[in-house]
């Protein structure tokens, strides 16, 4: 592990390793671990919110008040790459400092570390800087508790994914962290230079783009500002006091790199999609999914100490959010991030901090990481419970027969066994895991769909070039490309005509040329990208849902919500208070009743939580019939399609084949 560790200590902050860096900083550097890793299992009246030890082949570390935070340095065969069995670990010395911002570990020296692999001393350094802490954090809203008695500290140079399922508090956490609001209890210790990714979309709508950006430096733009204003005045106004004033304002322009800055604001601009003649008009001129890039721009910019970016992938298409991993993963301050993109955080994420059990709990790795770390814990404790229980009864049975003969002592003894051996409750996690099957009806032809020369323009411009396919049945073709570059408009084009399960309101849509053939037996079902629209308001879910299956009984619409988290009174919920993630899944619960052979879907993770996104994947790679679909999930087209339809410049190109083979055709291709 040694060479490892110093990979690690010179490849971390060096751009051109930054892959090298993630991965060595999940899987070889030293790890923390909590004492205990904490509400497993629920707490005694002497441990609050304690658990038991936890081993897993990915550590989880702490993270509670109730639990200090203890280093554990690991050495394993890896440090003697010469020899496949050390024969001795010895004269392992750790100094570590406490401090008010959490542990940080400052030095370690590890002496001898394998007799007969290593001649001399090592000595290596390992600097984790405290950035940001939270000390005691507890949220409540009336008498539910999102999250009790929280200390952690996040370290400069680590990236932390804030996961949980929605409703967990995740952005209530974030919203802590930044200080939009107050925690019920406890304190939140910040860098002076935060970025955060604005929620409000009408904030800047005044101001011109670039400026936007580089408000996110709110020392610069304060700068700036303040020196329009003093250059203004007449020549013969300025005072002494105006012209010292003006020196400073130079200094702390230089210090922030205002002298670049419209440059650098371009750069973040172009890396996100948005092309340089936006970037001297108004915010308020700007669509919605355009002011969301700005914003990620305005919070990336300046440098900040700490990033803070609540789902900062959504209205991103897949070249934007590659260029944001890519940048992100050199960025060398602290960043906490909420994505509902399961590539992008395993990708991105050093660390994870999961809301569940009511608390925090902080692992070591990306979010495939944490699953396996999280379901070895469960399970672990679990089959310790059923051996302790198997143990019970047969100390109890015991009991039973001898407590009152001449044995018992014996039972007495027995009797003190049990209560030691007393199985802990396993406290309930919060996470819901939705169940998505689609299932057919009847088989389509052979070939359901051929296209040919279909073209839509718009005010005379063509979106795309006269476009012709032939679809075979069971092919599931992914359409990626920039946004705006025409694939809801594809789609649109495509189901005008379909016959099955599409809406008056779809088959309006008029295209300007070509073909569109559906073939024999074919039944679409379509998930609109505006999907909230196509649910009716003034009734409930179930009442929606029996429109599209009169036959069925309520006993089966509940199975069917059920299915999809709409258990009990949520069977019941208004339409129209349903939030974007309950619409989606209540328009999964409707294709589940239509059982479509062909399944038109536009951008179906939106709004969906990761729990979900994984039960669609899993669906559709299961699923029998023919899908088109479009999404920016990189998980979901790497592991689904078997066809790429990518759009570029008013062209559609045809690949026939994985993603995954045409990433490598489209790298031979540029070069």
């Amino acid at each position: 592990m040694l060479p490892s560790l110093m990979a690690h200590r010179t490849k971390r902050h060096d751009g051109k390793a930054s892959r090298l860096s993630n991965r060595m900083s999940r899987s070889d550097s030293p790890l923390l671990a909590a004492s205990h890793l904490p509400a497993l299992r629920k707490p005694t009246a002497n441990q609050g919110s304690l658990a038991t030890p936890a081993a897993s082949p990915v550590l989880p570390f702490l993270v509670t008040s109730h639990s200090p935070l203890v280093p554990a340095f690991l050495i394993g065969p890896s440090a003697n790459r010469n020899s496949a069995k050390p024969r001795q670990i010895s004269n392992l010395k750790i100094s570590n400092r406490h401090s008010t911002g959490g542990l940080s570990v400052t030095s370690f020296a590890i002496l001898n570390v394998v007799r007969g692999a290593f001649h001399s001393t090592a000595h290596f350094e390992v600097k984790w800087k405290a950035v940001l802490s939270v000390n005691n954090i507890t949220m409540r809203f009336g008498p539910r508790i999102l999250f009790e008695d929280v200390t952690t500290t996040f370290f400069q140079g680590r990236r932390y994914a804030i996961t949980g399922p929605n409703g967990a508090g995740k952005s209530t956490f974030m919203k802590i962290l930044t200080g939009e609001i107050d925690s019920t209890k406890g304190t939140v210790t910040r860098p002076k230079k935060l970025g955060i990714l604005s929620q409000d979309q009408f904030a800047f709508d005044e101001h011109r783009v670039i400026d936007a950006v580089i408000m996110g430096n709110r020392r610069l733009w304060d700068a700036l500002q303040e020196r329009e204003i003093l250059h203004a005045k007449p020549h013969d106004q300025l005072t002494d006091k105006d012209g010292m004033r003006m020196g400073e304002l130079e200094g702390i322009i230089g210090d922030e790199d205002g002298y670049t800055a419209e440059s650098d604001a371009a750069v973040l601009l172009d890396g996100l999609g948005l092309e340089e003649p936006l970037h001297e008009r108004r915010m308020s001129e700007l669509q919605g999914g355009q002011k969301v890039r700005v914003l990620l721009a305005q919070a990336l910019f300046g440098h900040p100490q700490v990033l803070l970016l609540d789902e900062p992938t959504n209205h991103l298409d897949l070249d934007s959010i590659h260029w944001l991993q890519d940048y992100l993963v050199e960025y060398e301050g602290v960043l906490i991030v909420i994505s509902h993109d399961r590539h992008f955080l395993n990708s991105v994420c050093t660390h994870v901090a999961d809301i569940d059990y009511q608390t925090i709990i902080m692992y070591n790795g990306g979010y495939d990481d944490m699953v396996l770390a999280k379901t070895a814990i469960r399970s672990r404790i679990e089959s310790e419970n059923a051996q302790r229980e198997k143990k019970i009864a047969q100390l109890n049975e015991f009991i039973a027969r001898f407590s009152a003969g001449t044995r018992s002592a014996q039972a007495t003894s027995r009797k003190k066994e049990v209560e030691r051996l007393q199985t802990a409750e396993l406290a309930k996690s919060n996470i819901a895991r939705p169940f998505i099957r689609f299932q057919l009806d009847q088989h389509s032809g052979k070939h359901p769909l051929e296209i040919k020369s279909v073209v839509k323009q718009y005010d005379g411009v063509k979106v795309f070039k006269p476009f012709s396919a032939s679809v075979s049945r069971g092919e599931k073709i992914a359409l990626m490309g920039r946004n705006g570059t025409g694939k809801t408009t594809l789609l649109k084009s495509l189901i005008r005509n379909a016959p099955g399960f599409v809406g008056d309101e779809e088959k309006q849509f008029p295209i300007d040329g070509g073909t569109v053939a559906w073939g024999h037996n074919a039944a679409v079902g379509y998930f609109a990208q505006d999907h909230s629209e196509t649910i009716t308001h003034g009734k409930t879910a179930i009442e929606w849902l029996h429109e599209f299956d009169p036959q069925a009984t309520q006993e089966q619409l509940r199975g069917v919500l059920g299915q999809m988290l709409f258990s009990g009174e949520e069977a019941t919920k208004p339409t129209a208070a349903l939030s974007g993630g309950e619409a989606a899944r209540l328009i999964f619960c409707k294709l589940m009743l239509q059982k479509p052979n062909i399944l038109v879907l536009d951008e179906p993770t939106n709004h969906l939580d990761l729990e979900s996104i994984n039960a669609l994947n899993i669906s559709l790679q299961k699923y029998l019939g023919t899908v088109l679909f479009v999404t920016h999930d990189h998980d979901v087209i790497d592991e689904v399609a078997t066809r790429i339809w990518h759009f570029q410049g008013g062209h559609v190109e045809d690949f026939k084949g994985p993603y995954s083979e045409y990433l490598a055709y489209a790298q031979e291709k540029a070069s």
